[in-house]
């Protein structure tokens, strides 16, 4: 069941491909390689519209 809609949905997907692009752009990608891979979490909980954090404080940003 989708619990991460709308904005939420958009801003995890939009910041966290950001920051992933930015880990092999630039000069600075060995620093922010760790960053590139925590980045992989946003972008797949806003791909999937399900986040297992929401889930287990029971918190939607659906308007279910």
């Amino acid at each position: 069941m989708a619990n991460v809609c709308g904005i939420d949905k958009r801003v995890r997907i939009v910041v966290g491909a950001l920051v992933l692009a930015l880990t092999f752009i630039g000069p600075f990608t060995q620093i922010l390689y760790p960053w590139g891979v925590i980045a992989l979490v946003p972008v797949a909980t806003g791909l999937m519209g399900w986040c297992p954090v929401y889930s287990v404080f029971g918190f939607k940003s659906c308007k279910t």
